[in-house]
């Protein structure tokens, strides 16, 4: 019996605990986690909400102050301020730069200090656009409409103009109305 206790022992070893080796693991981690991150930034869907501008039968003589619209016509070579609607207070045209967003936003500002002044909180506009405005400059426009940057205790914060945006078409033009042919007579 000896003996079968002494080769029962023997078939019995003793194994090593494995070691986990998990640096390549924790490498990918390191390489992995602020990759993840950073995308996360790069795929936020920013939302904008947009109001369908409102149909009125009245005559602007009619409509109360407070309910007049704030009206941006964006043409190809100018930017048309318009407050009430119809009423032109300020045309601002392009520059070889481009679109002048900074006097836009100086002008709506203007507007909204005059209105505060008033005892008129209003936060619509409409920007009445062309067939063929780029898209960038459409987001460019609305976020120059909705607010602008502004020191306030030692700190930049955002201060709100006219956030709710309604856009619409910018009525035609017809170049050639002014225009006579040969004869002296009208097209």
């Amino acid at each position: 019996m000896a003996t079968r206790a002494k080769f029962g022992r023997s078939s019995r070893k003793i194994k090593k605990e494995a070691e986990l080796d998990i640096t390549s693991f924790m490498n990918l981690m390191i390489v992995l986690v602020p990759v993840l991150l950073m995308m996360m930034v790069f795929s936020r869907i920013t939302v904008l909400e947009l109001a369908l501008p409102q149909l009125s039968e009245a005559s602007q003589s009619e409509i109360p102050e407070k309910e007049q619209r704030l009206e941006l016509i964006i043409r190809a070579k100018s930017i048309a301020v318009y407050y009430p609607q119809g009423y032109l207070v300020k045309e601002l045209a392009v520059t070889e730069n481009g679109y002048d967003y900074a006097a836009l936003q100086l002008v709506l500002r203007q507007i909204k200090q005059t209105l505060i002044n008033k005892n008129i909180d209003k936060k619509a506009a409409t920007l009445l656009l062309e067939e063929n405005t780029p898209y960038q400059v459409i987001v460019a426009l609305m976020d120059t409409t909705r607010s602008y940057q502004d020191v306030l205790i030692a700190s930049v914060v955002d201060a709100e103009l006219f956030p709710e945006i309604s856009l619409g078409d910018a009525p035609i033009v017809d170049n050639d109305a002014d225009s006579t042919d040969a004869a002296g007579g009208l097209k």
